[in-house]
């Protein structure tokens, strides 16, 4: 999988103003946590990592909010992302992710634009960074974020 790190230029506003929509049928929900059960099962058609409860559970308690998309109807977890904050100068997204087909690209959309949008209110000024697929690198750049700024590249290191 190939991942990238990402920081947003601010001199770009104008990409922030470009408000992409959420289609009809589905929801934002900055409330309630997903179940992990739910969570896991989105990942792993992203083919991304999963975790177990207790690590979802620390996850979502170390996290200074978590955002989903659920399509009403089913009442499916359909796209996630969530943020972690040192609280002082850097915010770090993490597990972004939306439900591989056609809606893809503009549930990723949705997710940036709305992260970003959080951000700005609650931490505003912050440095934020984001590790994610490839497959979100367009909705991050139209959001205003640049891939390896300075060069900066990210490495990583599973602990077993």
């Amino acid at each position: 999988m190939l991942q990238a790190c990402a920081t947003p230029v601010e001199t770009t506003l104008l990409a922030f103003l470009q408000q992409p929509e959420l289609p009809p049928g589905f929801r934002l929900d900055l409330e309630q946590p997903p179940n992990p059960q739910a969570l896991n099962k989105l990942l792993a058609r992203c083919r991304e990592t999963t975790h177990t409860s207790e690590q979802w559970a620390l996850a979502f308690e170390r996290s200074v909010w978590h955002l989903s998309i659920i399509e009403q109807e089913k009442g499916t977890l359909v796209g996630f992302v969530r943020a972690t904050s040192d609280h002082g100068l850097n915010v770090n997204l993490w597990n972004l992710v939306a439900q591989p087909g056609s809606l893809q690209a503009q549930l990723l959309a949705v997710l940036v634009h709305q992260a970003l949008d959080n951000l700005r209110r609650i931490m505003p000024g912050c440095s934020i960074s984001i590790l994610a697929p490839a497959i979100s690198l367009k909705a991050l750049k139209d959001q205003g974020f640049i891939i390896d700024p300075d060069g900066i590249r990210a490495m990583s290191y599973r602990l077993r």
